[in-house]
């Protein structure tokens, strides 16, 4: 089969030990991030397997209209970059493992690696340093502040009990039924959604981004948290209502941010709020990018289109196909 990857940006995908699951096919891998339609027209033309990584490119109606010869689309995780429907209309397959029930453990390693990073100031303290000066400012200690973990699933629960470690404390705020877990785990959960984000001290989103939580922060919500508080997004920025945070942020409530995803990705532009503000620090969405979480993820994806050529698709989203 003709396989294609798009946006593998350090060529990491062929050195893993599960590329062997594809070797033998014709593999091609884009190194580079295009969003023009006619040039990946142009590069997919003769694909019939497209992998993708997470949602850095959009994939479209006007761009399935030109790939007369695909068959699949393998990924992991959610799809809104996908036109789920223009699939299903021209017959190609939506191969995408949900992987509930992993741990994600690079995720919430790097959302702790965030919040030490802002609450000590390191960033700041290391460019004192390399200017010449000695100390910045003071920074502050975690045990004993409360960590608010907005969501509730594999990556939220890791990220509160790193929180433990900490001496921390841990309150909760998550759909109902996730309530009662992190209950039933030991944590505390919030009253209601405006005591929580009212009571942390840093707040961390770990939500799925669908319809139902798009915007779910709300700037109303941001008005609630302290001055001195932390709000930490390794998820999604669509989570957030548009512009909020910038807003928020103007206004001192919070006080500080740490975000690894953003409205528009890949945020290359230099003059955008968020990388200027000096109480955010900011990292170019690497939650899930390391050699160890690349071999998991591309271990289901490349599962998907061995499943898929002997005859036997699994994690299919459109099974409409199928019956086609």
């Amino acid at each position: 089969m003709k396989i294609s990857i798009l946006d593998d940006y350090f060529d990491t995908l062929r050195h893993l030990p599960c590329f062997k699951k594809i070797a033998e096919h014709d593999v091609t891998i884009w190194n580079d991030h295009v969003q023009d339609r006619d040039v990946l027209a142009e590069r997919l033309k003769d694909t019939e397997v497209l992998v993708l990584i997470r949602e850095r490119t959009q994939i479209r109606a006007d761009l399935l209209e030109r790939l007369s010869n695909l068959k699949i689309i393998s990924q992991r995780s959610v799809y809104p970059h996908i036109d789920v429907d223009a699939c299903t209309r021209l017959g190609i397959i939506l191969s995408s493992n949900q992987h509930t029930g992993t741990p994600s453990f690079a995720t919430a390693e790097l959302t702790w690696g965030l919040v030490l990073a802002a609450m000590r100031q390191i960033p700041q303290q290391m460019a004192s340093l390399k200017s010449g000066n000695w100390q910045m400012g003071v920074g502050s200690t975690l045990a004993g502040r409360t960590l608010g973990v907005f969501g509730y699933g594999r990556i939220g629960r890791t990220v509160a009990n790193y929180g433990r470690a900490f001496g921390m404390k841990i309150l909760i705020w998550a759909s109902e039924a996730s309530r009662s877990q992190a209950e039933v785990d030991g944590f505390n959960v919030a009253k209601d959604k405006a005591a929580f984000f009212e009571e942390c001290d840093i707040l961390s989103l770990h939500l799925r981004l669908y319809d139902t939580t798009r915007g779910i922060v709300t700037a109303e919500d941001l008005a609630r948290m302290k001055p001195k508080a932390l709000l930490v997004n390794t998820s999604r920025a669509g989570l957030i209502e548009p512009k909020a945070l910038v807003k928020a942020l103007h206004a001192g409530r919070p006080g500080m941010a740490a975000v690894d995803v953003y409205e528009n990705e890949p945020q290359n532009d230099i003059n955008d709020p968020l990388t200027t503000m000096d109480n955010v620090i900011c990292t170019p969405h690497i939650g899930y990018v390391t050699e160890d979480e690349f071999d998991v993820q591309f271990s289901d994806v490349f599962d998907q289109i061995v499943a898929y050529n002997s005859g036997k698709p699994i994690h299919v989203i459109n099974p409409e196909v199928l019956n086609s």
